[in-house]
């Protein structure tokens, strides 16, 4: 890094990154950027993050340690409600596809992002907490403006959670009326909930008269979280998966979570192709990334997922043996052809944070007088591969989320992650693909279009030349859908990355309205 520069991160939105690098002027460090820039993303992104959601925060720290701090939410520890579960669907509209998610009482886990900031700041960060949490406050006091792309969010493709019921609107639409666009956001109660945590501390979120309000509505109207739930509740601080890739450490999210491992498995399927003579975007690349995609898809359904909690999987699952049957596959081919949201910081101390924390859609209950939805992870298909209400009770929801950080010589060189339910994994495949076999700038990176392989249909946004994709057998193999423009329905990598000069440069993903900052 310059001399010159204390930290760069990059974020979902421009406010979000801005108060993390006002944690910069006051003398703090990384990871009181990351947790101050979380904080505010409740406020500048809340139809992509909330407090009642969950998360995880990658950390490299200036003495060579590396930790995931999960606080991504927990299932509930009994099934049981004498009153009914309030869990139904609805349909989330963006544009070219439409997923159908869950939502209500019964789709809510036992939230972590509270948890998940208090420990961070209090292993790692060097500020008080007051501070830290000040940025946050003064935004939800005073209001965001609400941009194009938050506006979107909110009141177009969330409309069915956010401001069609009750609930959603005393958040999200406080005047009766839908917020104009370049209008201010105001969360008031949300700024007192915050102003209240942070004197208080973080049991009053979990045992407090908040629990308490959250607990009651369950009982009442037909959700699974009891005290128990909440005051048991534990941030787990985890050992990284760890890879090589093209002689780069690669640290990501290990199991039960899935999107690290997969993350995974589709990079070692990718180590031994040559790509000296791949063109990005052409036939060959294309062909290269739908087979990863799909053959990744098929190892999760034939043995990850069912063993998501053995000890043992991540190296079972990455095993050279069980790689071995999909990379012949992929050689073939070669031969053949040859509600979420993301944060990434780095500081001039050797230390770097990765953190991606969600939502999910957002179930639609608001905890009364908090300004605080809660999640629906029990409403994720994704989540949810077993089936809704299938879940074990009393564990952590395996999620996509996987914030990584790419090391060389010890020292952070790519921080990254992005948000997108179950795109999050092939999205950031492709990012690190475009840097490392590509050697792409950081911007060029994030913002080239992307594909994505699911249930045999493979999506494609605007960029690639109609010539390579008539080239290949895409359409022969799969349904090919053909994006109009590209969306975020292809997630969020927000990206620093540092480059072969030292220089440290940031890059947010502009399908979702991201924002760089430095200092």
């Amino acid at each position: 890094m310059n001399q010159k520069t204390r930290g760069v991160i990059a974020a979902g939105h421009q406010k979000t990154a801005e108060a993390g690098i006002e944690m910069f002027r006051l003398g703090g460090n990384a990871f009181d950027a990351a947790v101050a820039a979380i904080l505010a993303s409740f406020v500048t992104e809340p139809g992509l993050t909330s407090a009642a959601g969950g998360g995880f925060l990658l950390a490299h720290t200036q003495a060579n340690k590396n930790i995931l701090f999960d606080f991504f939410t927990q299932t509930p520890r009994q099934k049981i409600n004498h009153n009914g579960i309030n869990f139904y669907p609805v349909k989330v509209d963006f544009g070219d596809a439409v997923q159908e998610f869950h939502i209500g009482l019964g789709s809510m886990a036992v939230p972590g992002n509270i948890a998940g900031v208090f420990q961070v700041h209090e292993k790692l960060g060097k500020l008080p907490f007051k501070v830290v949490a000040e940025p946050a406050i003064d935004y939800a006091k005073k209001g965001i403006k609400l941009s194009e792309f938050q506006a979107y969010c909110l009141l177009d493709i969330l409309k069915p959670i956010t401001i069609d019921y009750r609930e959603g609107k005393q958040v999200f639409v406080p005047t009766g009326e839908p917020i104009a666009l370049e209008s201010k956001l105001v969360m008031r109660e949300f700024a007192e909930t915050l102003a209240y945590l942070a004197e208080k501390g973080v049991r009053e979120f979990y045992e407090g008269a908040i629990a308490h309000k959250l607990v009651k509505d369950c009982q009442d109207l037909g959700g699974y979280i009891t005290l128990e739930d909440l005051k048991n509740y534990r941030v787990i601080e985890r050992e990284p998966l760890i890879i090589n890739y093209r002689g780069n450490t690669l640290l990501t999210n290990p199991p039960p979570s899935s999107g690290g491992a997969l993350i995974a498995f589709a990079l070692q399927l990718l180590s031994p192709v040559d790509f000296s003579g791949v063109e990005f975007g052409s036939a060959c690349h294309l062909e290269i990334l739908a087979k990863v995609m799909e053959m990744t898809n098929e190892a999760r359904t034939n043995g990850y997922d069912d063993h998501l909690y053995k000890s043992d999987i991540a190296d079972t699952f990455l095993s050279h043996k069980h790689l071995a049957e999909y990379q012949d596959k992929l050689t073939e081919t070669v031969n053949k052809w040859g509600s979420t949201t993301h944060i990434s910081v780095v500081d001039d101390q050797g230390n770097a944070a990765s953190v991606t924390t969600s939502n999910g859609e957002g179930s639609r209950y608001v905890i009364p007088g908090t300004g605080i939805m809660v999640n629906n992870m029990l409403g994720e298909e994704d989540l949810n591969p077993q089936g809704f209400h299938q879940w074990r009770e009393d564990v952590r929801i395996s999620s996509m989320m996987a914030p990584t950080i790419v090391l060389r010589n010890n020292q952070p060189a790519i921080v990254l992650g992005s948000g997108g339910s179950n795109r999050i994994r092939t999205v950031i495949l492709q990012v690190i693909s475009n840097i490392l076999d590509f050697k792409m700038s950081a911007e060029k990176a994030v913002n080239s279009p992307r594909v994505h392989w699911e249930n045999n249909v493979f999506h494609l946004e605007p960029g690639f030349a109609e010539t390579e994709i008539s080239k290949t057998q895409l359409a022969d193999d799969y349904k090919l859908v053909r994006w109009q423009e590209k969306n975020v329905f292809f997630g969020g990598v927000h990206t620093v990355l540092e480059t072969e000069e030292r220089k440290i440069e940031g890059a947010a993903d502009r399908r979702r309205d991201g924002g760089v900052a430095s200092y």
